[in-house]
């Protein structure tokens, strides 16, 4: 399947003007990270992506070693700033802005062949599911919504998805920060 949204090499331009521009904001969570969490200030996992291959996501560390997550973690994660080091996994081509979010590949098998078409397209930064709810959707929710976007994409799609991933960020913070564990059923 070809992608019909935005292409990757505009995607990635635009990438790259955010991530000039947000240099300094990146530079500064680095660094309060090393100051309230230590090393290591980055957090790497093997995540899903186009045609089911795996791929390392990229991810600002959010939890200390006891696997709890840090005060400075709950900011970030509220705000998904976390999320800020996969602007490089799109410029490496693992990732696209738009997409279906990239799941851990022990989901794989529990996959319906519905849900697997999620897998058609690169993963990305944020996605249709993500603006209808996050982590407030059920699991079935999330799929369907991330099928009906391969579905359905456009320019205008995925422009609307950017603008309102936007607003969400700054007009958000409700709902949960962690989503319950995919298990097939939910």
């Amino acid at each position: 399947m070809q992608k019909k949204g935005l292409p990757a090499f505009i995607q990635k331009i635009i990438t790259l003007v955010v991530l000039i521009l947000i240099f300094p904001f990146f530079i500064g969570i680095i660094f309060l990270i090393l100051i309230f969490d230590k090393f290591p200030i980055f957090f790497s996992q093997t995540r899903i992506g186009k045609e089911e291959k795996p791929f390392q996501i990229l991810k600002f560390r959010t939890m200390n070693k006891a696997g709890n997550v840090t005060f400075l973690g709950k900011f970030l994660r509220k705000y998904s700033l976390d999320e800020l080091p996969q602007l490089l996994n799109i410029i490496k081509g693992d990732m696209l802005l738009v997409g279906p979010r990239p799941l851990l590949p022990e989901y794989l098998a529990l996959y319906s062949e519905k849900q697997k078409k999620r897998h058609l397209i690169k993963p990305g930064l944020s996605g249709w599911a993500q603006i209808k709810g996050r982590n407030t959707l059920s699991w079935q929710k999330k799929f369907e919504l991330d099928v009906w976007y391969v579905e359905n994409q456009s320019w205008i799609l995925d422009l609307k998805i950017i603008v309102l991933t936007i607003k969400k960020i700054f007009i958000r913070p409700d709902g949960e920060i962690f989503a319950e564990t995919f298990n097939g059923k939910n």
